[in-house]
């Protein structure tokens, strides 16, 4: 399906310390088997591939929000569109889930990320991606007790016994001599994990992860202080998900809270985004892109594709129609006056939604 639209390139550039090269957007797919029907999810697929997009991001736990009617669904759909390409031509980062989500699907539980979770994982993926290898594995979230999905503290009373990091990378590291997976990454991380897996792997002469798949937007900007300085010293891309806000920051929930979406029709999915400040700031970031003549849309893709730490910016979209939109959108160019803007609400609400 050829492109409607002319885009400059989209910067390629190596993930993290590797020789994997990487388009400045990915194409996630987490709709895929719940708002996205699967002949959509291929014309999207299609769209983004001939616009120069190659790069997949998957999760055996799609689609979301997640049951088990749909475990592996969207997996499947990649797989079977990935089947008619020419794989080395692809890039498929997936990952496997981590524990204490109420899955009890996913390997009842799943328990840990342990090494039989792990390989069970990537081996259910690769069946389902009709494929013999994946590019990007990694760990949807943190086997241990810390913050995430839009909590915002760290408790250490609800620390509990976990899988060791290092027989977690130890695993990765025996997919990745196997040939299943070309490189490994982290998701959900915070500055303690990323340090701990980079320190195990340069001391044992295990993989080093080459990304975090991190929350960010104009709503939720917590990677820019110490993750930021871990990432660039140690060479870890930033795959920014969530750049939309779940929809938050194309201002259509200001004018209609229940106007169709994932949050209206799912009300306790992202909670990251029910805080006080939510609704004030996007007001702001609205008006700002409304005087600068930017959609919203425009606005906030453009500025997580411009941020220097970003390695790759994930979108999502629940239709083609939607991605038509955002694709485009994410080559918005960002004049210093309008970053300065930008920065001046963030610090009158500054990470609304941590």
């Amino acid at each position: 399906m050829p492109s409607p639209f002319n885009p400059r390139p989209f910067n390629p550039r190596p993930l993290g310390r590797s020789d994997l090269i990487v388009p400045g957007v990915c194409l996630g797919t987490m709709t895929f088997g719940e708002q996205t029907s699967e002949p959509d999810a291929h014309s999207q697929l299609d769209y983004a591939l001939a616009a120069g997009v190659n790069f997949i991001d998957t999760a055996e736990m799609y689609a979301v929000p997640a049951r088990a009617e749909t475990y592996g669904a969207s997996e499947s759909i990649v797989g079977r569109w990935l089947k008619r390409q020419k794989r080395e031509q692809i890039l498929v980062a997936t990952k496997v889930a981590g524990p204490s989500r109420n899955l009890d699907w996913i390997r009842n539980g799943p328990p840990a990320l342990d090494r039989a979770n792990i390989r069970a994982a990537i081996d259910g993926s690769l069946q389902r991606l009709q494929t013999d290898y994946v590019d990007l594995y990694q760990l949807h979230w943190p086997e241990r007790n810390q913050p995430m999905f839009g909590q915002w503290q760290y408790d250490p009373t609800k620390e509990r016994a976990c899988t060791p990091l290092r027989e977690q990378l130890e695993t990765l590291g025996e997919l990745v001599r196997e040939g299943k997976v070309r490189a490994v990454g982290l998701s959900n991380e915070h500055p303690w994990g990323v340090m701990q897996f980079l320190r195990l792997a340069d001391e044992l002469g295990l993989p080093r992860v080459l990304s975090t798949q991190n929350a960010y937007n104009l709503l939720t900007r917590t990677f820019e202080t110490s993750l930021a300085e871990i990432c660039h010293r140690e060479q870890v891309g930033l795959l920014a998900y969530s750049p939309l806000a779940f929809g938050h920051l194309t201002g259509k929930y200001l004018a209609d809270p229940a106007a169709p979406g994932r949050i209206s029709q799912w009300p306790a999915f992202g909670q990251r985004y029910s805080k006080p400040n939510v609704v004030p700031a996007v007001a702001a970031y609205v008006t700002l892109a409304r005087r600068h003549g930017l959609t919203p849309t425009q606005l906030a893709l453009g500025f997580v594709h411009s941020r220097w730490f970003v390695s790759s910016t994930i979108i999502g979209a629940s239709s083609l129609a939607q991605l038509q939109e955002t694709l485009p959108a994410t080559q918005t160019p960002m004049s210093p006056e309008l970053l300065a803007e930008i920065d001046a609400i963030h610090l009158r609400y500054t990470n609304p939604a941590p």
